[in-house]
C-alpha cells in the first residue's frame, strides 16, 4: 500500500512539473514588428503617365484629391468619384496593389 500511495505521489508530482513548464512557454511574450512603409506627399501632376492611364481607364469619373509616393515607387492616390472617396495603389508601372 505504500507503495502505491509513493508512486501516485511521484507520478502526480511529475506531471505537476511539466504543467509548470508547458504554462511557463505559454505565457511567453512575443514581440512582431510591423513596419509602416512611409508615404511622402506629390503633387498629382507627378503621377507618372501610366499610373494615371490605369487610373483613367479603372475609374474614369475619379479625380485625385492627394498623392503619394514610396521608396518602393509605389503611388498612394485618394480618390474621389461622385459623392464617394477611395483609396488606391498602384506601382510605377500602372498595376493595382492591394494593400
Amino acid at each position: 500500500m505504500k507503495k502505491l500511495i509513493l508512486s501516485a505521489a511521484i507520478v502526480l508530482g511529475s506531471l505537476t512539473a511539466i504543467n509548470a513548464q508547458t504554462q511557463t512557454e505559454t505565457t511567453a511574450t512575443t514581440t512582431e514588428q510591423t513596419t509602416q512603409e512611409q508615404y511622402t506627399e506629390i503633387k498629382s501632376e507627378d503621377v507618372p503617365t501610366a499610373v494615371t492611364e490605369a487610373l483613367k481607364k479603372d475609374y474614369p469619373d475619379a479625380l485625385v484629391s492627394k498623392a503619394y509616393v514610396n521608396d518602393k515607387k509605389e503611388y498612394k492616390l485618394e480618390i474621389t468619384v461622385k459623392d464617394q472617396s477611395a483609396t488606391v495603389f498602384a506601382d510605377v508601372d500602372g498595376n493595382w496593389l492591394k494593400k
